[in-house]
């Protein structure tokens, strides 16, 4: 059985870096694509990062571009999210998803699918606000 435990999340000040976690189990991250997306109150899930099979295919949403990076540690089987000079629109709740079938991130392919709920497994998220 697929799961996705996030954590690192919380209360940081504009400007502020956390990372986030999302440890899996009963899937490897050397064969499926894995990616982070957000839901702020009375929004909609957007696409965050997302990096497939190979460490080198990496996506980002242009709202994080240059502030966030998206890693993974195979031999861990953990993915993390880097996020710099956090702004207050970055709050959310963050949740990982994978899906065993989808092997890459390329482009915004990745993203269409867990907005649309087309991803099989997700995290219960870990929630991130961004406030002074």
């Amino acid at each position: 059985q697929v799961q996705l435990v996030e954590s690192g999340g919380g209360l940081v000040q504009p400007g502020g870096s956390l990372t986030l976690s999302c440890s899996a189990s009963g899937l490897t991250l050397d064969s499926s694509a894995i990616g982070w997306f957000r839901q702020a109150p009375d929004q909609e899930r957007e696409g965050v990062a997302c990096i497939g099979i190979t460490a080198g295919s990496r996506f980002y949403a242009d709202s994080i571009l240059g502030r966030f990076f998206i890693s993974k540690d195979v031999a861990n089987n953990t993915v993390y999210l880097q996020m710099d000079n956090l702004k207050p629109e970055d709050t959310a709740v963050y949740y990982c998803a994978a899906d065993p079938v989808v092997r890459s991130c390329s482009g915004t392919w990745f993203f269409s699918l867990g907005e649309d709920d087309k991803l099989d497994y997700w995290g219960k998220g870990t929630a991130v606000t961004v406030s002074s």
